[in-house]
């Protein structure tokens, strides 16, 4: 840990504020403003759909501005954005709002790359416990996101438009701090000439494909869940509070890991530590499958969130394979654009799932996906097993 890294790691936090805070209100306002029930989790749909769209803008930025001027400009996107989501909330403008959350994805992108940037800020035997050490700052989050929410619901006239105005004041913090944040330059940094392999054959690499699978396949199966969990629990009849209370504990399980998932990654391998991250996405399915009491909702999304740091951080650690350090914006940009066109299609579908299927049909469901990847992982270590003498 330096200054720099302990900078970068409450920026970090910050940006999860925001993220726990869209997760947590942006369905129930979708479902308070749209036109019928199923488009409810539109805006939160909108957040991540905009992540996608922006990875390739961010890559450019980041490779013409570098890492601070990019990091700043996402931030004065999720100052801006923020400000209009508020005038949508109190207008009762559903689509204003959904358009907004679209744009607010500009800096869900940007910030995507804090895990990879935290790489650059320390030496090479230390990028796992770095990239660990920066994703640990969503503890931040977890604590202050759900309370900042429920804290700020009937703040205006319209409920939740006052948390929406208190993340301009998150985002404003979040650009002071990034003003002390010197990164070193990117290689090519502010050339217009692509330099290293072409884009397509470093996503055909093996590592590559997992890597992206696993931060993919396990950030869709923790985003279909989390973001149906307010709409599942005001269907069960428990007050928000109780989901902010679920949130709260399910943010603390994604990111209270990140003190030793790297140190777990160094001493016993990433497939193994990922593999474990399936185990656990599992155990969420069976729990949440148990019952529709409080403290259900509570465990499954605490497991899930574990489940997804182990998977997620080993995805992460593992694509640092698959590039050269003059490829690193192209790369990134696809392995995020992987993550948010999956959170995509699971955030739209959580809506439609939970109001029609319901929360049993719904956990059912993620089971596919998290076969798929034991499968990948599978192949993954059977070509990575060393041939017989």
């Amino acid at each position: 840990m330096n200054p720099r890294l302990l900078l970068l790691t409450l920026c970090q936090g910050l940006l999860l504020v925001n993220n726990v805070v869209f997760v947590a209100i942006n369905g129930l306002v979708g479902l308070a403003l749209a036109p019928t029930a199923w488009m409810a989790t539109l805006p939160i749909t909108g957040y991540v759909a905009g992540g996608a769209i922006a990875t390739g803008l961010v890559a450019r930025h980041q490779r013409r501005w570098g890492r601070q001027r990019a990091f700043q400009l996402g931030l004065g996107v999720a100052i801006a954005s923020a400000g209009v989501c508020a005038w949508a909330a109190l207008t009762r403008n559903f689509w204003l709002l959904t358009a907004s959350t679209l744009v607010a994805g500009y800096y869900n992108a940007n910030g995507s790359l804090y895990r990879f940037a935290a790489v650059e800020l320390v030496g090479s035997d230390f990028k796992e416990r770095a990239i660990s050490w920066v994703l640990a700052g969503g503890i931040i989050g977890g604590v202050v996101g759900p309370n900042l929410a429920n804290w700020s619901r009937d703040a205006l006239s319209q409920p939740f438009a006052g948390a929406y105005l208190a993340l301009m004041g998150v985002a404003a913090l979040s650009l002071v701090l990034m003003g002390f944040i010197p990164f070193p330059p990117l290689a090519g940094q502010g050339g217009t000439v692509r330099l290293g392999r072409p884009l397509a054959e470093i996503v055909r690499q093996p590592v590559f494909i997992i890597a992206a699978a696993a931060c993919a396949i396990g950030y869709g199966v923790m985003n279909l869940l989390m973001a149906a969990t307010p709409i599942a629990m005001a269907q069960c009849s428990h007050p928000f509070s109780a989901a902010a209370l679920v949130l709260e504990w399910h943010v603390l399980g994604m990111y209270l890991p990140s003190f030793f998932t790297g140190k777990l990654i160094k001493r016993l391998g990433v497939l193994p530590v990922m593999a474990s991250g399936l185990v656990l996405n599992i155990a969420c399915v069976m729990f949440a499958l148990s019952g529709t009491d409080v403290m259900h909702f509570v465990g499954a999304l605490l497991v899930l969130g574990v489940g997804w740091n182990f998977l997620y951080i080993g995805g992460s650690t593992l694509a640092t394979e698959a590039w050269r350090p003059e490829e690193r914006t192209r790369a990134q940009a696809a392995l995020d654009f992987c993550v948010y066109a999956t959170m995509t299609v699971t955030s739209f579908s959580s809506g439609a799932l939970v109001t029609t299927g319901g929360w049993t049909a719904m956990n059912l469901g993620a089971l596919l996906p998290i076969a798929l990847l034991a499968g990948a992982l599978g192949w993954l270590a059977s070509l990575r097993r060393p041939l017989p003498a």
